[in-house]
């Protein structure tokens, strides 16, 4: 079974936790989220209760066992582009979706990485065939 890394604002905030929660559900089908937890309405802005060091640990290692990553860049996060800096060393495919009637400008790291995709979405309905582009043609699924 695949293994996918789901990454999504939490220090940086919640706002947008019902759409992690629905992507979390959309991903489900194309393997293992070991993430799931960010698109928990239990989790909040303060994180979990573990030390900084352990969650680094923790998620590097999921990250490590990932085949690929699926991150939600709408809502600016340090540890999200940490995350997606590393994926993109390990030479992971990444999935960033982004929703610009959020009012934002996606950073020009991500957006002019040649190593990350970027799809745009309006509604969270879109999501599901943005997925399954990014499955069928990166290779991180083989379902």
């Amino acid at each position: 079974m695949q293994k996918i890394y789901f990454a999504a604002s939490i220090a940086a905030g919640r706002d947008d936790q019902p759409i992690y929660e629905k992507i979390v559900e959309a991903l489900k089908p194309y393997g293992s989220v070991a993430t799931e937890i960010i698109g928990s309405s239990e989790l909040l802005a303060a994180g979990e209760d573990l030390s900084d060091h352990e969650v680094h640990r923790r998620d590097v290692a999921w990250l490590t066992e990932a085949n690929c990553v699926v991150a939600e860049v709408t809502t600016p996060s340090l540890g999200v582009g940490y995350e997606i800096g590393l994926a993109t060393t390990m030479k992971k495919p990444v999935l960033c979706l982004f929703r610009p009637s959020a009012g934002r400008k996606l950073s020009s790291m991500i957006a002019g990485c040649p190593l990350v995709q970027v799809r745009q979405y309006a509604e969270v309905a879109e999501i599901p065939v943005l997925l399954q582009e990014f499955f069928s043609c990166y290779g991180c699924y083989d379902g």
